[in-house]
């Protein structure tokens, strides 16, 4: 047997393919740095060794899986290659490994993670499926028909897979560090519809994507306008949202989510779609998407004395706009507060106007400093720069968290990609 070892494992990607694997019944174990990772809990509770880097950790007969962030510098890449053992990529591996199943690959600018793992919710309950989720959730049945997974655009790096089905969620212009401009995103996903060998799943609503090109037959979702799949009649209650689906200007069925928000409602439009191209029974989608729990840091409420705190990943106005109004749209009566943290300068500084403009919906405005990527220079910007384009914000730290308990009976929002969540903690120490 195969012993699969993991350069990097505490990745989102990587952590969830090594359960995945684990699941299959193969020997896994991996190498990070000792920092403390979320990611990583779930491979201790697998029992999944988890070792500090060190070129002795590669021995001979191991199947070495590397992050992309780990190049031919690194300690234990180098000794690899002294013992001649090939250095998978982990996109790389990942796209030869899904030539085994029924493969969906949910991609966009937003909604990926979300939309991954809900529709590994829905068709898991109608025939084995494996799935891997950006949030560094993984799972594997030894025979699966379906295989999901959260393919990212970033530097291209969706373009190592072939799906059977592609889900797309959205274009947008995001990871200024890497691409151009927005036409250059839309380049990319022009190149990875033309990958796709059965169908793609495509929100009408967004003009980018209804400007594809590709070899299979392209169905469209949305809410504006007349699409193959639409929503329509949208309320909201106890429950969350319910809305009405139309396939093709026939009436399909009613469905009921947990979320709130559009873009939750376009999530679950996409995966009813790819669920009736599959021939999920109406009643399977109906039952399981009324009891989606969510997935990890997307929206994640804890309700804390008169307080709700909820911890979202959002880190791009889009995204940040799109969490605010969900929580003013699931509790209308109260206060809502944004607490952010901006996720590298690059993308700070590109889009620093749009940030402003998407944080101002919310009712007060608390900012972290910028959290920096290892591969940037901070140059002059600093979180100052973001907070003067929005009147009444305010500066937070750690040691100043406490600020926040004057929004007695508030929704608070701890929104961002970087380490947000030790502020969160902070102020939970302090309630």
């Amino acid at each position: 047997m195969t012993n699969y070892h993991f350069i990097g494992i505490k990745g989102s990607g990587m952590s969830a393919l090594a359960q995945i694997l684990y699941d299959m019944k193969e020997n896994v174990q991996g190498s990070d740095v000792p920092k403390r990772f979320f990611t990583q809990v779930p491979l201790e509770n697998k029992g999944i060794p988890i070792y500090e880097f060190s070129s002795d950790n590669i021995k001979e007969g191991q199947t070495l899986i590397a992050s992309p962030a780990y190049g031919s510098d690194h300690e234990e890449v180098q000794k690899a290659e002294e013992l001649n053992i090939p250095v998978h990529l982990y996109p790389t591996f990942l796209g030869q490994f899904i030539k085994n199943f029924t493969s969906v690959a949910v991609t966009g600018s937003h909604g990926k993670t979300s939309t991954t793992g809900l529709l590994a919710h829905v068709l898991e309950e109608y025939k084995p499926t494996s799935y891997l989720i950006g949030d560094g959730t993984g799972k594997g049945e030894e025979n699966s028909n379906f295989f999901v997974f959260e393919a990212c655009e970033y530097r291209r790096h969706f373009l190592n897979y072939e799906p059977d089905y592609a889900i797309m969620t959205n274009i947008d212009f995001d990871h200024p560090d890497y691409f151009e401009d927005v036409d250059d995103v839309v380049s990319a996903f022009q190149e990875m519809a033309r990958q796709v060998n059965k169908a793609i799943i495509a929100c009408g609503d967004d003009d980018h994507l209804q400007a594809l090109n590709a070899n299979v037959p392209i169905v469209f979702y949305g809410i504006e306008g007349k699409h193959d799949f639409n929503a329509e009649n949208i309320r909201t209650g106890e429950e969350g949202t319910t809305f009405d689906v139309l396939i093709r200007g026939d009436r399909f069925g009613t469905f009921t989510i947990p979320g709130f928000g559009n873009h939750n409602v376009l999530n679950a439009l996409a995966v009813i779609a790819l669920c009736h191209y599959e021939e999920v029974p109406a009643q399977v989608l109906k039952e399981r998407l009324a009891t989606f729990p969510g997935v990890k840091r997307r929206f994640t409420e804890k309700e804390v004395g008169h307080q709700i705190l909820i911890d979202d990943y959002a880190h791009h106005p889009t995204e940040i706009k799109a969490t605010l109004e969900a929580g003013q749209q699931k509790y209308p009566e109260r206060e809502v507060v944004a607490v952010f943290q901006p996720h590298t300068y690059t993308r700070t500084s590109r889009f620093l106007d749009e940030f402003a403009e998407s944080l101002k919906v919310a009712d007060s405005v608390y900012l972290c400093d910028i959290f920096s990527s290892a591969r940037e220079q901070n140059g002059k910007l600093t979180i100052e720069d973001l907070q003067e384009k929005i009147p009444n914000s305010k500066l937070i730290t750690e040691e100043t968290i406490d600020q926040l308990k004057q929004h007695e009976d508030g929704v608070v929002l701890f929104m961002g990609a970087g380490d947000i969540q030790k502020f969160q903690k902070a102020y939970e120490e302090v309630l």
